[in-house]
């Protein structure tokens, strides 16, 4: 082939498949821990450390399970129902080589060297502790392997973190026109939240907020980070912040039943038969309703003036690790505000998700209420 025929086929390769030139072409990104990341191309052979960031690859990704080499194996534990659902989709996931649980522990990180990822990606949590630099002593671990890793998070502080990790998976998949449209529509409905509170002004509203209400002894709170910042987010106070010390921790029962507060929130998830409040992949609305409510009876908190009004609300845990948080955002602002619930529509917003960008369709209960 001459040259001048070579050069006109790469032209017309420009032009008919710019994916495909894309797909090869170098990577740079700053990851959330403040680090470089460059690589010589979009990364096709990934190491989950933390499994739950699978939800957040299969908004911006039709099948991201193909680029997955392995797997940290938290995710059937913890989301078993959404577990079932990804491999109903992808039977592959099944089979597929896990490194363990909690791989910030240490577990079988030199079984990552046998499994040649080019990207290892981790959450904020399976990157464990930072030094007081600000480094990852576990990146540093798998890096000294020879391994490339980048840190991206939903969850410590979701209102932080979320946008620029959506945008920064992008980069390192290859899907950035993808990214750019779920990030679009993530900040398009968080500022639209933004807006309403800044002209409505509503009042604070105290809750009471149960991490995992059921799945454990009376009553374990957050006070700060996670689902506490999405609280306060949409006007809500923690009243575990008045009293911890700590982003979690144990609330005395006594505690709960003799301070005031106006409303009570718990998250849920698949408790196989431990008490909590069913919610997530493939529950009906009356389980989830049903199971808040028996909840509240074992736990004796049936009887508090909030609770007996119906103020008593139920979000899914996994909110915690995905963008979709915004749509708890918009559940939460209808529970504790009665001016916003004509506003906003999570359940038309959760529609557009599973049309537009889920590999995986949310299909089941992901907030309830009395």
């Amino acid at each position: 082939m001459t040259l001048r025929r070579r050069s006109a086929l790469v032209a017309g390769l420009s032009l008919a498949c710019p994916a495909l030139l894309r797909a090869q072409a170098p990577v740079a990104v700053t990851d959330r821990l403040g680090r470089r990341v460059a690589l010589a191309r979009p990364a096709q052979r990934i190491v989950l450390a933390q499994g739950r960031l699978l939800s957040l690859m299969g908004l911006i990704h039709p099948d991201p399970v193909s680029l997955l080499a392995g797997w940290a194996s938290d995710l059937p534990v913890v989301l078993p129902d959404e577990y079932a659902a990804w491999t109903r989709r992808f039977p592959v996931l099944a089979s597929l080589p896990s490194l363990g649980r909690q791989v910030a522990a240490g577990m079988n990180i030199e079984q990552l060297v046998t499994l040649q990822p080019d990207l290892v990606l981790l959450s904020r949590g399976a990157a464990g502790t930072l030094d007081a630099q600000g480094r990852s002593a576990v990146v540093e671990r798998i890096e000294a392997l020879g391994l490339k890793t980048a840190v991206i998070d939903c969850m410590a502080r979701p209102l932080v973190e979320t946008a620029p990790s959506i945008s920064v998976l992008g980069a390192l998949i290859g899907r950035e026109a993808q990214a750019a449209a779920l990030r679009e529509f993530y900040e398009g409905r968080m500022a639209r939240l933004a807006g309403w509170f800044a002209t409505n002004k509503p009042p604070v509203v105290k809750v009471m907020l149960h991490n995992h209400g059921g799945g454990r002894e009376c009553c374990y709170s957050i006070a700060t980070g996670s689902f506490a910042d999405l609280l306060a987010e949409v006007g809500g106070h923690s009243i575990a912040a008045d009293f911890l010390r700590r982003p979690l921790g144990q609330l005395h029962k006594e505690y709960v039943l003799t301070q005031p507060w106006d409303a009570y929130l718990t998250t849920g998830g698949v408790y196989n038969g431990r008490g909590g409040v069913s919610m997530g992949a493939g529950v009906t609305p009356e389980e989830a309703r049903a199971s808040l409510a028996a909840m509240l009876k074992t736990q004796g908190l049936d009887i508090l003036p909030p609770v007996q009004a119906g103020r008593a609300y139920a979000l899914w845990h996994g909110f915690n690790e995905t963008p979709l948080h915004c749509l708890a955002l918009e559940a939460m602002a209808g529970w504790l505000h009665p001016a916003a619930r004509a506003v906003f529509d999570p359940a038309a917003g959760l529609r557009d998700v599973n049309q537009r960008f889920a590999a995986v369709p949310a299909e089941g209960t992901y907030w309830t209420q009395l």
